[in-house]
């Protein structure tokens, strides 16, 4: 199994030998990019094994694009991909019982047809995901490099340039805030309407 570091290594190299519509941060800076997250974000209440998951679903698309057309609806492709990979990931786990619902949903998604509408395959949970990231539990830096990342598609390194701070600095930032919503079990959700105000202040 890759780490993370080695990870990100590989996609450089795929991108450096691809031409520019195979580029991440092409599709990152594409609304799917925070749609499919929100979505896997929404199912796994797990916001770093849905990161990784659809880093895992790029790799995946690098390698199996090159080899044959791109798919019909690519955002639809890696959904379905990612939700593998979640499920790959379940089944590996020591904790795998007490995951077996959302393996379940993950299950009845995976077995749609591959020519299911994109906006039918997925799901808008970017709103809920807008909460999450702007919880007043992370600090305010934190909320935006987060919001970026997870909505914006920008990577590491153009949110730490736009914040004049190393790019390992604010890998760790956003690692951090990652977290501390699963330690503080933020709820993945909108607000309930009397909680609203307090929200925008």
């Amino acid at each position: 199994m890759l780490c993370k570091g080695q990870k990100r290594r590989r996609l450089c190299l795929c991108v450096a030998k691809r031409p520019k519509r195979w580029t991440v941060p092409s599709w990152k800076r594409k609304k799917c990019w925070g749609r499919i997250l929100a979505s896997l974000v929404k199912t796994l209440g797990d916001f770093q094994m849905a990161e990784d998951c659809l880093q895992d679903a790029l790799l995946s698309a690098f390698e199996h694009w090159e080899r044959s057309d791109q798919p019909r609806s690519p955002a639809a492709w890696l959904l379905k991909t990612a939700q593998s990979k979640v499920i790959d990931r379940i089944r590996r786990d020591r904790g795998f019982a007490a995951k077996i619902p959302e393996l379940t949903y993950l299950y009845e998604l995976e077995n749609n047809g591959d020519d299911a509408e994109e906006s039918a395959m997925i799901p808008d949970e970017r709103l809920p995901m807008i909460f999450i990231c702007c919880h007043p539990a992370l600090a305010e830096k934190s909320r935006v490099a987060l919001t970026l990342r997870a909505l914006g598609g920008l990577s590491t390194e153009q949110i730490a340039a736009a914040f004049l701070d190393t790019s390992e600095a604010m890998q760790r930032r956003i690692t951090r805030a990652k977290k501390k919503i699963a330690g503080a079990w933020i709820a993945y959700k909108v607000p309930d309407a009397e909680d609203l105000p307090a929200r925008f202040v």
